[in-house]
């Protein structure tokens, strides 16, 4: 990877037009220089997805995002959609499926739930780093590396003041530098 990273943002908020959160990290990506934000609701309406499109979009940048709000522990339903249909054997995973190696995976979620919720003893009895593990397994399998999640938790409960500084926290860690 070069200086100049280029990241894609895989949005998949169903709602998104109703969600202050995802909205403004979404509002702060699209800001960002070598940033672009593919919303999957609106180019796949009728979820028919294009796999060709999706994949040279992902071909042509260095880091993926996965933005979504954290459904019943997992992703919107689009979303796992897509990667059943996108992350196809024998293009990124499997024999002659390289296409994503040394690419970098970064899922950021938004949750109802307060941080303390997610740990041993908590309400949720588990952490995010725990339920994300599927992603980082898929980021596994596929070559990538998988870098710390972006969360923002507590979502009823941030303030305006807040909201802007996760959204320049977000925007300045999706475009950061590459690992090394």
């Amino acid at each position: 990877m070069s200086n100049q990273v280029k990241t894609l943002v895989i949005m998949a908020h169903p709602e998104l037009n109703q969600s202050r959160i995802n909205k403004r990290l979404a509002a702060e990506a699209e800001e960002r220089a070598n940033v672009t934000v593919h919303h999957l609701y609106t180019a796949y309406p009728d979820e028919n997805i294009d796999v060709v499109h999706e994949q040279q979009l992902l071909e042509a940048h260095d880091r993926i995002v996965l933005q979504f709000p954290f459904y019943w522990y997992s992703s919107p339903s689009l979303l796992k959609k897509w990667q059943d249909t996108v992350l196809q054997y024998g293009w990124a995973y499997g024999t002659g499926g390289y296409k994503l190696h040394g690419k970098e995976l970064i899922i950021a979620i938004s949750s109802g739930g307060p941080q303390e919720a997610y740990q041993a003893g908590g309400p949720n009895h588990y952490t995010y780093s725990e339920l994300l593990r599927p992603f980082q397994a898929t980021a596994n399998l596929l070559g990538m590396t998988f870098r710390r999640p972006f969360i923002v938790s507590g979502i009823r409960g941030i303030s305006d003041e807040q909201l802007e500084e996760y959204a320049s926290q977000y925007g300045n860690y999706i475009q950061g530098p590459p690992l090394d």
